[in-house]
């Protein structure tokens, strides 16, 4: 789960649109596409054209979803930090007006520089 007065951090792997798009298409807008999505152990991040969707699975059923809409518009500022030779997780944090410091963690060789300009694209 995302701590948001904390800006904790969030271990997340790469996954097809298809594996998320059940659970957040119902709350996508017209026009509002998925660009990348990522999942932690019951947990999951999408990034559309528009937002970041961060979907929290609660309970041990996992029946209750909270679903917490970041919109660009509200980032302030972002910073990226690639994979190493040693540390193979690169990270990305989103400034929030009103929220503070969001940050994930991205598990893997991920193209993070990539996921940097899709966010510049939607945020300048």
């Amino acid at each position: 789960m995302i701590d948001f007065k904390n800006g904790s951090l969030f271990k997340l792997s790469p996954v097809d649109a298809d594996k998320v798009e059940g659970r957040v298409g119902p709350l996508l807008v017209d026009g509002e596409r998925i660009e990348a999505a990522f999942k932690a152990i019951r947990d999951s991040v999408v990034f559309t054209n528009k937002r970041v969707i961060a979907i929290n699975v609660q309970g041990i059923m996992g029946k209750k979803v909270d679903f917490t809409s970041l919109p660009y518009s509200k980032v302030q500022a972002y910073s990226i930090e690639t994979a190493g030779t040693f540390d193979f997780d690169s990270e990305l944090d989103l400034f929030f007006s009103g929220i503070g410091k969001v940050r994930f963690e991205l598990k893997g060789s991920y193209d993070i520089v990539g996921l940097s300009k899709l966010i510049a694209g939607y945020i300048l």
